[in-house]
């Protein structure tokens, strides 16, 4: 995934801008070198930035605003649970989940921020402090291997594993880092969409839910048994209105994290196990650019 990131523009370069620019930058504004606003003049501006133009034209003070440019932390949050443990498409949720971690990883990195991370399971947990280092990376990879490569169906997972790694977030992060969400589409609850809203109020947040067409639509197969420790469950997926239900169901997923998004007024880039990850990001990139009025 490393030699991937050029591949797809997900950071701001000297000759490219991301479409993601805004995530790159802090949340106050100041003196720096991207243009942002003209608002009248107020106490304490600074005088060299005043834009006597409209100055001229209002016939009152209006000074310059810019974004301040800061280096900050990107913080991945990357959930490795039993939820993920399941893939019809090109692969489980839980190694698309990986890779698209690594790739942002890596292309943090390459634009020199400080990166660290949270991997989360069912029962376990580990943190990886944000540092401008290859070894910081290395080491939230390696995490989310070994967390990855003890996936299994046996698992007995903890009660809301997602919020209290969200709750976690918010006691270590400071305020201005980037935090990139890597979680099952099927994840989100009311407690951990509390937690979101309170981590973004001093955080930037991408959110990458993950999922797979199983998800959103049953085929029409037949019965299908399925089984889970001592409990067994037979569907028949040739009733219509099963099927009707259970899209109705991931339907309301999918909307649910798109009103989270326009609440939050945070990027959403959802990803699926049956396209490749480079193009799901180009598309959801090209999706976010700014269209040329004719």
């Amino acid at each position: 995934m490393r030699h991937r990131v050029r591949d797809v523009q997900l950071f701001s370069t000297a000759s490219r801008r991301s479409p993601l620019i805004g995530l790159h930058h802090s949340k106050l504004r100041g003196g720096g070198v991207d243009f942002d606003q003209v608002r009248v003049y107020q106490a304490g501006d600074d005088v060299r930035s005043i834009d006597w133009r409209v100055t001229a034209r209002t016939q009152e003070p209006h000074t310059k605003l810019f974004h301040e440019e800061r280096e900050r932390p990107t913080y991945l949050l990357v959930e490795q649970s039993r939820r993920l443990f399941f893939g019809s498409g090109l692969r489980f949720k839980s190694v698309l989940a990986a890779q698209a971690a690594s790739l942002l990883g890596w292309a943090a990195l390459g634009h020199n921020d400080r990166i660290g991370g949270l991997v989360f399971g069912d029962n376990e947990h580990y943190e990886i402090k944000p540092r401008r280092s290859k070894h910081s990376l290395l080491q939230l990879l390696n995490c989310l291997v070994r967390v990855n490569q003890t996936l299994h169906s046996d698992i007995v997972p903890a009660r809301d594993a997602f919020g209290l790694a969200l709750r976690r977030a918010r006691e270590v992060l400071r305020p201005g880092s980037l935090v990139m969400v890597l979680c099952d589409e099927r994840t989100l609850t009311d407690s951990s969409e509390q937690q979101l809203t309170l981590l973004a109020r001093h955080t930037d947040l991408l959110l990458l839910p993950v999922s797979d067409p199983l998800d959103h639509a049953l085929p029409a197969a037949g019965l299908l048994r399925f089984t889970e420790g001592g409990a067994q469950l037979e569907l028949d997926t040739q009733d219509a209105k099963l099927r009707q239900a259970y899209r109705a169901k991931g339907e309301a997923r999918i909307a649910r994290w798109q009103r989270l998004a326009q609440k939050l007024r945070v990027p959403l880039l959802p990803l699926d196990t049956q396209t490749e990850l480079i193009e799901q990001l180009r598309a959801h990139l090209n999706s976010q650019r700014p269209r040329k009025r004719r």
